[in-house]
């Protein structure tokens, strides 16, 4: 890892880049492919935070967080949460520093916006990323969403 790590926006120059990123095909079942992604930031433009993650001017991963949804879904306000969504980072890059960086920058934007907490949800198993996340602070909080593990971390 480099000190030139920066986030951008997806563009039209750079958006047959962002579809191209490929994870190692070994986690391919764990994080769904960025142009799904994509559609999902297209179709919840409100909630959607989509960036690339740039070492220099090259591609090493993506991240989508999701900022400000009505987790419940029941419409009343009562538990709105904040975070990543989506992490992918790039079959050859990983290991690197990349994902700590993108996990980093999605809880500054949370923290600028105003929140305390960022949560993030990841498939349960050995080959899961549940190691990663734990190791970044993120405690399981004993809630499942589509089947994955709910996990938070307090940004304090």
């Amino acid at each position: 890892m480099t000190t030139s790590l920066r986030l951008a926006e997806v563009t039209a120059a750079n958006v047959d880049a962002a579809i191209g990123l490929r994870v190692r095909p070994d986690q391919e079942h764990l994080v769904a492919p960025v142009v799904k992604s994509l559609a999902e930031a297209y179709a919840h433009q409100e909630a959607a935070w989509p960036r690339l993650v740039l070492d220099g001017d090259r591609l090493v991963g993506f991240l989508m967080a999701f900022l400000d949804i009505d987790f419940a879904g029941d419409g009343t306000g009562r538990d709105i949460r904040s975070g990543l969504w989506r992490l992918n980072i790039a079959a050859g890059e990983q290991g690197r520093g990349y994902g700590r960086f993108a996990v980093g920058c999605v809880a500054d934007e949370i923290r600028r916006r105003g929140g305390t907490r960022m949560y993030v949800t990841w498939h349960p198993g050995d080959d899961g990323p549940e190691g990663f996340y734990v190791g970044l602070g993120f405690r399981p909080t004993g809630e499942t969403s589509g089947g994955q593990t709910v996990g938070v971390l307090e940004l304090g």
